[in-house]
């Protein structure tokens, strides 16, 4: 039994969880030199209504979820609206996003939004790009080239990050290892920055999924929390999104390392759904992405027992009962 199974963690949702409905990030419809992105038809007052609803203590937010609006009006605007719903908030933005450039910001402008959202934490993608070869290329020359100025940018702006006191989590987005990401943390050694570990993404670089949470568990002061349905066919090997606990990835063991490995700081867990986009119209699916959504809090409540505000929706949770 693990020491630490009863610490609890707050639930948040990143909002690309709902990105049929255009919130999030548009991921994946670069063509041509074009981008491509879903029609945003609600507001963010709907997509707070929303977290309320199914029982979110957290919003994981991109800049597309509030219409790249960083005016200091609106910025106090949808900070009021999160606050007046009980709803924190946390900013994940990207350096160069290959899909949706909407989500881009560098590290001081998107401090500086951040703080005025009230925010608790600052995500980072640093869309680093590796060699072809990419399954052996984990720290490779072209890659450290580019961590170092990646480095620059975050240690030019300690003092600022200091002075707003927000944690900073540096993720392995599709295009980092797991090591690239604890070597830049370790190397700029400070307590309010640490990583973001998405519990798929390491698939994108070949890394095994609890061997890239083992490594990476010390070092989160976030998680991207999502579950895959892994299967092969005459087409090839394909993994698609699903709810949480309804896919292949052992959700209850990951929970275990992240209980067990994972610093103090580390006070969240948000989920992620990504479901396959073929299959049904696009009403539909943004049906399915609520439904989704809603039993993925439900089980990792009352399975994983993570959460506050879903006590108050799903009852009991399971996971303490049964300790």
């Amino acid at each position: 039994m693990i020491k630490n199974h009863d610490r609890k963690f707050k639930i948040g949702m990143h909002s690309y969880t709902l990105h049929l409905s255009g919130f999030g990030e548009s991921w994946g419809f670069q063509e041509f030199g074009e981008h491509h992105a879903f029609e945003q038809i609600a507001t963010f007052q709907d997509l707070v209504n929303i977290s309320a609803e199914v029982g979110l203590d957290v919003l994981h937010i991109t800049l597309v979820d509030i219409q790249n609006d960083t005016s200091d009006k609106h910025l106090e605007e949808c900070r009021k609206i999160a606050e007046d719903a009980g709803i924190e908030l946390e900013l994940n933005v990207s350096f160069n996003a290959p899909s949706d450039p909407r989500v881009n910001c560098n590290v001081e402008d998107s401090l500086h939004i951040a703080h005025k959202l009230g925010c608790n934490l600052v995500k980072y993608s640093t869309d680093v790009e590796h060699p072809k070869k990419s399954s052996n290329a984990c720290l490779a020359p072209s890659v450290m080239a580019q961590l170092v100025k990646i480095y620059d940018q975050f240690h030019d702006n300690i003092p600022l990050i200091e002075k707003y006191g927000m944690k900073i989590a540096i993720e392995n987005h599709c295009d980092l290892f797991a090591d690239e990401v604890i070597w830049l943390v370790e190397k700029l050694n400070h307590p309010l920055i640490g990583a973001c570990c998405d519990t798929i993404n390491s698939m994108m670089v070949m890394e095994g999924i609890a061997d890239c949470v083992n490594r990476m568990a010390p070092y989160c002061y976030c998680v991207h929390f999502c579950d895959n349905r892994v299967f092969a066919d005459p087409d090839g090997t394909h993994s698609l999104g699903t709810a949480i606990g309804a896919g292949n990835v052992d959700c209850k063991a990951i929970m275990d390392i992240i209980r067990e490995e994972a610093p103090e700081a580390l006070d969240t867990i948000d989920l992620e759904i990504e479901l396959p986009l073929s299959g049904y119209s696009i009403e539909e699916g943004r049906e399915l992405e609520k439904k989704s959504l809603r039993e993925s809090v439900e089980y990792m409540y009352k399975e994983l027992g993570i959460g506050y505000n879903p006590a108050k929706i799903y009852g009991e949770s399971n996971y303490f009962l049964n300790k």
